[in-house]
C-alpha cells in the first residue's frame, strides 16, 4: 500500500518517561550545539499519560539531571516521603520489620510519592516547548525495514478497519514515520519490541525475562486516615506457597492514596487470581481501616519487568535501540524503574546525537555508545546491587528475604565482592503453571462493595474503550488451544489471571468455547505473558483505544 510518510531524525515509540526523556535530551543537546534535530513521539493512548500506570515513589535523580529546575517549572512532584513502613502479613496479624534492619537502598528518604501519569503529561509539555512533535492516539503497528534489514521507522495502525478486516466508511490508512534512528519505549512486553528482540536475537545471551502483574486503585480517604508521605509495603498473606509478591500503599496529596498489589507471574496454581488476591488483601485488619469512609476513584493494571540485570537483552540493533521498560530496568526490591527508564532514554539520546551530528555517510551506524554507556551508568550499578533478590524468592518468603537482605547489605557496605555470583532465571513465567488436577482450588470471598469489588465494577473505573467494530487485538495462534489444552489441563487460567474479565469460557458438556471480551482490555499484557501455551498475542488495537487513566 502506498502510504503518506514523514521523515525525522529520531522516531520514538511510546510517550512514557523513557521516550519523553529521550526526546527532551535530544532537543537539549541540539539547542546547546546549535543544530537542528527532528524528533517525534508516538503514543497509542488518547493522550499522554492515559495508559500510564505505576505505584509510584519516584527517585528524582534522573529528573534532577534532565531538568534541574523542575521545581520552578511546577512539576507534579510535591509529596516527599516522610515515613517508611514494611509489614509481614499473616491471615489475621501483621509484623513490622524495624527500619534499621532494612538495607539502606530500601529507604525512600529523598523520594516523592507521585502520579507517574501526571509527571508524563508535564514532561510532554517540556518536550513540546523544545520542539518535539508528539502524536497521541496513534499506535505503531508495524516496523519499517530497508532492503538491508535496517530499521527505518514504524507504520501507524490503519483506522476504521472492521472486525472482518475490511475497510469501513471511516477508513484511514496509517502513515509511515521514517527515522534515521527508532527508539522503542513501549513499556513492558511491547508488541514491536517483541518482534525486534526476536528478529535480531537480542536476548540470545540473557536469561528469560520475568514479570509480575501490578493491580492498582486510587482512593480518596477520610482525612483522619490520611498521612501525606507515608509509604507502606507488605509481603506475605494472602499469597500462599508457590506464589510471591506484595503490596504498596502510598499516601499522596488531597487525601488520596495509591494502593496496589503485585503478583509475580511465575506462580504455580492455575486457580490463583491476582485480582481476587488484591481484593482479599484490602480486607486484612491492618489494611482495611485506611479505607473507612473512603471512595475508590480509579482502577487499572499493568505488567512489570522483574528479571533484573540478568534478563536485560542487548539494547541496540541496526537502526535503533530499546529504552525504558522495553529493555527491563526495574529494581525489584525498591519497586522502582522510572529513574532508570529516564536515564536510559537520556543515554540513548546522547548516543544518537553523536552519530547524527558526525556521521556524513548514508549508512546508519549502530548506537554502540549506548550499549556501552548504560553499563557504566547508575542503571547498571542500581541493578547490580539487587541482581540476586528476585531469584532468591524461589526459596520462599523467609529464606529468600534473608538471602536477599544479606546481598543488599553487603553491597551497601561496599562488600559486594563477597558475593561474586549471579543467580540465574531458568525458565519463562508461562512454564510455571502446574496441572489443575494437582492443585487446590482457591475460594475467594465475595466483594463487600465497600472495600472489595468485582472485576466488572473495577473495569468501569478504568474508562476503557474500544470501538466495537474493530479487529480483536488479542490474536489466537490456534483457536482450538484454549479448550484442547488450557481448559483441559489448567482449567482455563486466562479466566483468572486477566484483571479485566476479558476471557470467558462459555458453553458446557463438550460444547465449550473461549469468548474474548476485548472491549474490557486494560492493556496490561498479562495474557501475552502468562498463557501456558503462548497462544495469545497482544497486538496494538486502533489508536486511542484502551484505558483512559486520569492520574495513575
Amino acid at each position: 500500500m502506498d502510504r503518506e510518510y514523514m521523515d525525522y531524525d529520531v522516531v520514538i515509540v511510546g510517550g512514557g518517561p523513557a521516550g519523553l526523556s529521550a526526546s527532551i535530551k535530544l532537543k537539549q543537546i541540539a539547542k546547546e550545539k546549535n543544530l537542528d534535530i527532528s524528533v517525534c513521539v508516538l503514543e497509542k493512548g488518547a493522550e499522554i499519560g492515559s495508559h500510564i500506570l505505576s505505584g509510584n515513589v519516584l527517585d528524582p535523580s534522573s529528573l534532577n539531571e534532565l531538568i534541574p529546575n523542575w521545581k520552578e517549572l511546577d512539576a507534579p512532584v510535591s509529596v516527599p516521603v516522610k515515613e517508611d513502613r514494611f509489614l509481614i502479613l499473616t491471615e489475621k496479624k501483621s509484623f513490622r520489620i524495624p527500619n534499621f534492619l532494612l538495607p539502606p537502598l530500601m529507604s525512600n528518604h529523598g523520594n516523592y510519592a507521585i502520579s507517574l501519569g501526571n509527571l508524563c503529561r508535564w514532561l510532554a509539555l517540556q518536550a513540546e516547548n523544545l520542539g518535539v512533535e508528539i502524536y497521541p492516539g496513534f499506535a505503531a503497528s508495524d516496523i519499517l525495514y530497508d532492503e538491508e534489514g535496517v530499521v527505518k521507522g514504524v507504520i501507524t495502525g490503519d483506522m476504521g478497519v472492521g472486525k472482518d478486516g475490511k475497510p469501513t466508511e471511516r477508513f484511514m490508512p496509517g502513515m509511515e514515520l521514517r527515522g534515521k534512528y527508532t527508539f522503542f519505549a513501549e513499556g513492558v512486553r511491547g508488541n514491536l519490541s517483541k518482534k525486534i528482540i526476536k528478529k535480531f536475537e537480542l536476548d540470545k545471551e540473557s536469561c528469560p525475562q520475568k514479570y509480575a502483574i501490578g493491580i492498582k486503585e486510587l482512593w480518596e480517604i477520610d482525612p483522619e486516615n490520611h498521612k501525606p508521605g507515608l509509604v507502606l509495603h507488605t509481603q506475605g498473606w494472602p499469597l500462599s506457597k508457590g506464589s510471591a509478591g506484595g503490596s504498596w500503599m502510598y499516601h499522596l496529596d488531597n487525601n488520596q492514596i495509591s494502593v496496589g498489589f503485585v503478583v509475580n507471574l511465575d506462580y504455580e496454581n492455575p486457580y490463583l487470581s491476582p485480582f481476587e488476591e488484591f481484593q482479599r488483601f484490602k480486607l486484612h485488619p491492618s489494611i482495611k481501616s485506611y479505607f473507612k469512609n473512603g471512595k475508590r476513584i480509579s482502577y487499572g493494571a499493568r505488567a512489570i519487568n522483574e528479571g533484573g540485570l540478568q534478563s536485560v537483552p542487548k539494547l541496540v540493533f541496526p537502526g535503533g535501540c530499546l529504552i525504558g521498560c522495553s529493555a527491563g530496568f526495574v529494581n525489584v526490591p525498591r519497586i522502582k524503574g522510572t529513574h532508570n527508564a529516564m536515564k536510559s532514554g537520556m543515554l540513548a539520546a546522547e548516543a544518537a546525537f553523536k552519530q547524527l551530528s558526525t556521521n556524513e555517510e548514508k549508512t546508519t551506524p549502530l548506537l554502540s555508545d549506548y550499549d556501552l554507556s548504560w553499563k557504566k551508568s547508575i542503571i547498571w550499578k542500581d541493578l547490580w546491587k539487587v541482581r540476586n533478590v528476585k531469584p532468591s524468592l524461589k526459596w520462599g518468603l523467609i529464606f529468600g528475604n534473608i538471602h536477599a537482605g544479606i546481598n543488599m547489605w553487603l553491597n551497601d557496605l561496599g562488600l559486594g565482592f563477597l558475593i561474586p555470583y549471579t543467580l540465574k532465571h531458568k525458565k519463562p513465567d508461562h512454564l510455571s503453571l502446574i496441572k489443575a488436577s494437582e492443585c487446590k482450588k482457591i475460594e475467594y470471598p465475595k466483594p463487600d462493595n465497600e472495600v472489595s469489588f468485582s472485576r466488572t465494577d473495577s473495569v468501569f473505573l478504568a474508562s476503557t474503550h474500544h470501538e466495537d467494530n474493530q479487529p480483536i487485538h488479542l490474536v489466537l495462534s490456534n483457536h482450538k488451544t484454549p479448550i484442547d489444552i488450557n481448559l483441559k489441563d489448567y482449567d482455563a487460567p486466562e479466566q483468572r489471571y486477566c484483571p479485566a474479565g476479558v476471557y470467558e469460557i462459555i458453553g458446557k458438556n463438550g460444547n465449550e468455547s473461549l469468548q474474548i471480551n476485548s472491549q474490557n482490555c486494560v492493556h496490561c499484557k498479562t495474557c501475552d505473558i502468562k498463557d501456558p501455551s503462548q497462544n495469545i498475542n497482544w497486538v496494538t488495537p486502533e489508536g486511542a483505544s484502551g484505558p483512559n487513566y486520569p492520574n495513575m
